[in-house]
């Protein structure tokens, strides 16, 4: 579809308590047959982070590439819709425990079996304290799992024979079964344990893609996947294979896509935003997805503790003319945000109470700065810093010069080259400033948005908040199937979080995309990432 603003509810995905009992749909028609089938599709990306372990991905760079070469449980369709991959069946009576059966006689590239034990240690390792790995947030709520000690085998994980294990829970969770197709969850094969370092740098998978060889990762310039012919789950690919080469800024990318030599973008840049349907034509996306836009000031910056901090974080937001920066920098493919999360997303609201602070109001801005100003005057610049190669710029550059209108005080944009290098600042709290910050959903539930991001110790908690009050609102909302009463507890706790603003809510934000003439059957998903695995080259 091509719309010019995100509607409410514009895209309906599953309730998170659809998931409660064998809960995963049949696999999905396979991608239509025609063009060249063993042709390579090349599409844009960013060098990850990290080495490509799926429990320490927790950026698009990575994760698009994670996503290819794993097959998880389940995964999710092109709206949202949980499917059967690995999973044969996934039950439960409770929601709190769990017996997962997998298909027999899968195997990894390498033939190391996948089975129960390959899910059980991959889980296990990704939560042991020692490992540190970003995604360890995801296995709190599995028995034996603690912040307080390591642990190196979970309690709450039990393989039962090859391909049944069990999952025990500290207490019931509406959408752990929903859960399941997050890269978190992947298996490892048995030989990774061998050099898991090494395994990092040329990981071997089950899913519809593989890496093509030694030296397929050229580390910032691209990775090369070929087809996995033993893949046979729903995502079996229609093409021979997919580059994703790593862009330093999006105008690169939108560059090589008009020249012909690039075949799919799932990002296009300001400058282009509003003529790139018109060049594109039928070939572009414009159509709402599960990606939400902000900026993160830490309390542990000066000035931005205590009542002061909050204070200066919600002058700050009200000072931000929202609908102005999405009409003029996006052309109108950004909705300005009325909370954290994202409106395809069933049980999203924008009726909170306190939503006001994300309108535009600047008396109301000075007056609260001038409240904080009154704990402990202002000095220095405001600074929010970002990648480079994300196209950010001209919206970090609008963002500040209405902050020193708004507020008048210094305000600037602090960049960085890359995605890889502002993460690693973030990530190891080395940073000073504010950071850009955001979320592209890992499934379809509103708990997505908050819990991974807001709750304590969460992996993707960037700046560190902690309330003790939106933890037990998140617990309770999760422990019950009634969905009605877990979205008023996630409601309740988004209104904590409209006082406290952790993170500055910005927009939400449509794929735009486009194609080129040599591909065809191109479908973009419900969390913007294309379906490379039924593209093909056209005839």
């Amino acid at each position: 579809m091509r719309i010019k603003r995100i509607g409410v509810a514009a895209v309906a995905l599953a309730a998170a308590s659809a998931l409660t009992l064998a809960g995963c749909s049949s696999d999905s028609p396979a991608p239509s047959a025609g063009g060249d089938t063993g042709a390579i599709i090349t599409t844009n990306g960013t060098e990850p982070q990290n080495p490509l372990i799926p429990t320490n991905t927790n950026e698009v760079g990575g994760g698009k590439i994670i996503d290819q070469i794993f097959a998880g449980l389940i995964y999710y369709d092109a709206d949202g819709k949980p499917i059967n991959d690995v999973a044969e069946s996934i039950e439960s009576e409770d929601n709190q425990h769990f017996t997962i059966k997998i298909k027999p006689d899968l195997e990894f590239t390498n033939g190391d079996p996948v089975d129960a034990a390959s899910f059980v240690d991959a889980w296990n390792y990704g939560a042991a304290l020692d490992n540190a790995h970003l995604s360890s947030y995801f296995f709190e709520d599995i028995e034996g799992f603690s912040w307080d000690e390591n642990v190196e085998e979970m309690s709450g994980l039990e393989v039962v024979d090859d391909t049944t294990f069990t999952v025990a829970l500290k207490q019931p969770t509406a959408d752990f079964a929903l859960r399941l197709g997050y890269s978190a969850f992947y298996p490892l094969p048995a030989s990774a344990w061998d050099d898991i370092e090494a395994f990092g740098q040329n990981p071997i998978g089950n899913g519809p893609y593989m890496l093509d060889g030694e030296g397929a990762w050229k580390h910032n310039e691209k990775i090369s996947l070929v087809v996995n012919p033993d893949y046979d789950g729903g995502r079996k690919a229609a093409n021979g294979g997919l580059d994703i080469i790593f862009y330093a800024s999006q105008e690169a990318s939108y560059s090589d896509l008009e020249g012909g030599n690039l075949d799919v973008v799932d990002e296009i840049p300001s400058s282009a935003v509003e003529s790139y349907e018109d060049t594109f034509g039928e070939r572009a996306v414009n159509q709402a997805s599960a990606l939400f836009q902000s900026f993160t000031v830490p309390d542990r910056l000066a000035h931005f503790a205590g009542e002061e901090g909050k204070l200066r974080r919600a002058a700050i937001s009200m000072a931000i003319d929202r609908e102005e920066i999405t009409e003029v920098i996006f052309g109108g493919t950004r909705t300005p945000a009325s909370d954290f999360t994202s409106p395809i997303i069933a049980g999203w609201t924008d009726e909170l109470e306190g939503e006001e602070v994300l309108e535009f109001n600047p008396e109301e801005a000075k007056k609260l700065w001038a409240e904080a100003d009154a704990i402990s005057p202002w000095e220095g610049s405001f600074q929010i810093a970002y990648n480079a190669d994300g196209d950010h710029q001209d919206w970090v550059d609008a963002v500040s010069n209405q902050l020193k209108n708004n507020l008048g005080i210094e305000a600037s944009g602090v960049p960085s080259p890359t995605f890889k290098e502002v993460r690693e600042t973030i990530t190891n709290r080395t940073i000073q400033t504010a950071f850009r910050s955001g979320w592209q959903a890992d499934y379809p539930g509103l708990f997505n948005y908050l819990g991974p991001l807001y709750g304590t110790n969460a992996g993707s908690n960037d700046g560190d908040y902690s309330n003790p009050e939106v933890d037990k609102l998140l617990k309770e909302g999760q422990s019950t199937s009634d969905a009605d009463e877990q979205n008023a507890k996630f409601q309740a706790a988004q209104e904590i979080l409209l006082k406290d603003l952790p993170a500055i809510p910005l927009w939400y934000q449509n794929v735009n995309g486009a194609w080129s003439e040599q591909v065809e059957n191109v479908e973009y998903g419900w969390n913007s990432v294309p379906l490379y695995f039924q593209v093909t080259k056209a005839e």
